[in-house]
């Protein structure tokens, strides 16, 4: 949860935030997007406060930014969400699962990359699925929480599995349209032949999310989540007491 939020005490725009400047710039930022795109009025100061924080307060860049995403939001969720007929191979390899929270209170999403195939996939649908599993997680989130912590699981990950379009489509849809919304992403039992399509995806990460992704070496996998997550609730294959859940199930 946000130092600088105040949870409880809602006005009109959602939880008040207590930092002034940025409560000033969300208020001039608000008044800007809203002239230009009524669908502003629908959203929470702390939406517009994610989005000027991912572009450093800077009122002009964050309300370009935030008028692309309401554009995009009507394109790709003209009914608020994404039905899972239209997802439906990529769910049903069980690529995503959510379950448990960390230390702060941030829900948990764990992706496997060997079971995503994308000579045996639509990138169109992978796409949606993306979109459809940050929703669901943004959903998971407590009051006042903004954050959801990534475990990437590179287990028996191959050539067959790489896919640098989907990743870097996948890297754009978080950055662009939720950002500020990672709060930690764990990369785990990554093989040696990975890295070498790391260094092709690296640039194109912002240096907010460069700093948010941690490598974990095996020998010190369960040590490392331990330190954030709660034994009750880290996923049982890596050491915890929670059973995977599917994300579609979650």
């Amino acid at each position: 949860m946000d130092k600088e939020t105040v949870v409880g005490a809602d006005f009109g725009n959602g939880p008040v935030i207590q930092d002034e400047i940025e409560r000033s710039k969300v208020g001039i930022m608000r008044a800007l997007c809203e002239r230009e795109d009524s669908l502003t009025k629908e959203v929470d100061d702390l939406m517009i406060r994610r989005f000027l924080r991912a572009r450093d307060l800077d009122i002009e860049k964050a309300s370009t930014m935030f008028l692309k995403y309401l554009t995009w939001k009507r394109t790709i969720l003209p009914n608020g969400y994404i039905p899972e007929s239209e997802i439906a191979n990529d769910l049903s390899h069980n690529k995503a699962c959510m379950q448990g929270h960390d230390k702060k209170g941030r829900p948990i999403v764990v992706s496997f990359g060997n079971r995503h195939n994308p000579s045996k996939g639509n990138p169109e649908e992978f796409k949606r699925f993306v979109v459809y599993s940050l929703e669901k997680i943004c959903a998971r989130m407590p009051r006042g929480e903004e954050k959801f912590v990534g475990i990437g699981d590179l287990q028996g990950w191959g050539y067959s599995n790489c896919d640098i379009r989907g990743y870097l489509a996948a890297l754009s849809i978080l950055q662009d349209c939720y950002p500020e919304r990672l709060g930690k992403l764990y990369i785990v039992h990554a093989p040696y032949i990975f890295m070498a399509i790391w260094k092709v995806v690296y640039p194109f990460i912002d240096n907010n999310t460069k700093k948010k992704i941690v490598f974990v070496e095996n020998k010190k996998l369960t040590a490392t989540l331990l330190e954030d997550i709660e034994e009750s609730q880290l996923p049982d294959i890596y050491g915890g007491k929670l059973p995977l859940v599917p994300i579609q199930d979650s």
